[in-house]
């Protein structure tokens, strides 16, 4: 392809004055020899954005391979075709974060779907991705668009899709698309054409006020009375808030007040929105350093806990000192373990819908919660990555992923929500501290009751999509015989079904002791990730210590090797 001469045709029909501007001066550049041009245009004229794990999500910039307008106006246009196809005068809701362009990719969007003749509203300002989530559920919506890119990198952004109302089934409303409806959205895009073709609406859509924001709190607030929260347990905790430079303080500081958590520390420099985000590298709480200043707040204010959103506010980090005193993040797996077990002993009969209740998480999460599950008589379900999938399914009372994604609350939010994570890790840490213990008690309760499920992420991130390919290949190539000194029992292609589940690309590895490692490249950012978890029965309290010790040599051993086996 002469990606000039594309680079060309997009400026003819590129609706975005600026992003013509871009395109322009680049092909100017790269004709005159500049090579660094002619890679820029390159990256952006070849191949498009599809749905991915978490919707379409890129850099911003002009082409066909970035989140722009043209794309957003496509993309809306497309998924207009299809639910006119399935109901008359569609019902859409539309919202969107503090990032770069927000606004304006939400303003397109709802001029599309407008002209599209859909019944259009548009949240009242930049607001967390789970009021979206709960808008669609709750205004009984279609579909629902969001606007962000949630942890990316500044030079992000992305656009969600929800389905409910009239074009799913009662239990999926709220959860965004997959496969076959996004590769019919997919197809529709491609009919679509040119985006300065797309008919685009001057208004004609309804802005919300706050009373959205009101009716999210409300039933956040219904949750944490069905669980049991007790307001003076909550009055004696100290709370350090971080918002990672996003837009969940304001909704997630209304929360915890009504909660009763009177002593509330945010990080001033992080909870106020900044597209830019200046105080961290990378706005995820997962990210080694994001929760320094977080943690220094902490240690100033003698505080219980940390609890970091990250920017659209959809997943939620905690940090706790530890038994000597010094601050340490807890991982997606122990959190979302400590939620299995606050939740297993609160869920009333009936729950879920009238179906018997279900714990979900996805394949690459920890098994803890499955053996927690199984303790109390609730059902454990796996699932693909991604909550589209985790929360799918009937019965579903709550569902997690390892990367800080928990659903504690499908019935109102039918997708991760950082928010009403927070507010249920400070009841869960307040409850336990009244009773003089601590998380790390109920970490080691939760060992010995049934054994180590010791998880650590392997991420390889790369600059060329290719290197991942490539590592991949070489895995399918020479499958390994041995795991952590233990011989392979199984090795999975992914991409065949597993389980039941639907194809998709990675690879599961498994041992004859039940260590296990996954193997898939991140659907929202360029990175090979490998999902390892070591198995170690526990023999008593008394063992923990050298139980842990024989899992991390083994953990560490497991990450040796797949370095090695994947060329990295």
């Amino acid at each position: 392809m002469d990606v000039v001469a594309a680079a060309e045709r997009w400026i003819a029909h590129d609706p975005d004055p600026s992003d013509r501007k871009t395109l322009s001066e680049w092909v100017g550049r790269a004709k005159r020899g500049d090579a660094g041009a002619l890679d820029r245009i390159t990256g952006a004229m070849t191949g498009r954005l599809f749905f991915g794990t978490a919707g379409l999500r890129g850099e911003m910039g002009p082409g066909p391979n970035r989140m722009n307008t043209a794309i957003v106006a496509t993309a809306t246009a497309g998924l207009c075709a299809v639910l006119g196809q399935m109901a008359e005068h569609p019902r859409m809701v539309i919202g969107f974060d503090a990032r770069h362009r927000s606004a304006q990719f939400a303003r397109t969007a709802a001029g599309v779907a407008t002209a599209a003749r859909c019944d259009v509203m548009v949240m009242p300002r930049a607001l967390p991705t789970p009021l979206l989530a709960f808008a669609v559920r709750h205004l009984g919506a279609d579909a629902g668009i969001m606007v962000t890119a949630s942890h990316n990198p500044a030079a992000d952004n992305g656009y969600k899709v929800y389905l409910g109302g009239r074009i799913v089934a009662a239990h999926e409303r709220g959860v965004q698309l997959v496969d076959p409806m996004d590769s019919r959205v997919m197809a529709a895009i491609e009919e679509i054409g040119w985006a300065d073709e797309v008919p685009v609406a001057d208004d004609g859509w309804r802005v919300l006020d706050e009373t959205i924001v009101d009716e999210y709190l409300a039933a956040a607030g219904k949750l944490a009375g069905r669980l049991g929260v007790d307001q003076d347990q909550m009055a004696r905790l100290a709370v350090v808030l971080t918002a990672m430079h996003g837009v969940g303080a304001p909704v997630a500081t209304r929360l915890l007040e009504s909660a009763g958590v009177s002593r509330l520390y945010p990080v001033a420099a992080q909870c106020s929105p900044d597209p830019d985000f200046p105080t961290i590298a990378f706005p995820n709480p997962e990210e080694a350093g994001a929760l320094d200043l977080a943690c220094d707040k902490a240690r100033e204010v003698k505080a219980d806990l940390v609890v970091a959103l990250d920017p659209d506010a959809d997943r939620c980090a905690v940090a706790v000192p530890d038994r000597s005193g010094a601050w340490r993040q807890l991982s997606g797996d122990q959190l979302g373990a400590l939620f299995a077990q606050h939740l297993a002993a609160k869920i009333p009969v009936g729950e879920g819908g009238g179906e018997p209740p279900v714990f979900a998480r996805s394949l690459v999460s920890g098994s803890m919660c499955d053996a927690i599950a199984a303790a109390h008589g609730i059902t454990a379900r796996q699932s693909l990555t991604g909550f589209k999938w985790i929360v799918r399914g009937p019965g579903v009372v709550y569902g997690y992923e390892e990367a800080i994604g928990y659903c504690l609350d499908p019935e109102v939010v039918r997708d991760k929500d950082g928010i009403t994570a927070g507010l249920i890790a400070c009841a869960m840490v307040a409850e336990l501290t009244a009773k003089g213990r601590s998380v790390d008690d109920l970490l080691d309760d939760l060992d010995v009751a049934h054994g180590l499920h010791v998880t650590a992420p392997l991420t390889f991130r790369v600059a060329d999509r290719s290197v991942i390919v490539a590592g991949l290949e070489r895995l399918a190539a020479d499958p390994p015989t041995g795991l952590g000194g233990h011989q392979v029992s199984e090795f999975a292609d992914l991409s065949l079904g597993y389980r039941g589940l639907p194809a998709t690309v990675g690879y599961r590895i498994e041992s004859t002791v039940g260590d296990r490692v996954v193997v898939r490249p991140s659907g929202t950012e360029p990175k090979l990730k490998c999902y390892v978890e070591v198995r170690e029965p526990v023999s008593g309290r008394e063992d923990l210590g050298a139980a842990r010790r024989r899992a991390a040599d083994r953990l560490a051993r497991i990450r040796e090797e797949l370095t090695a086996e994947l060329g990295f």
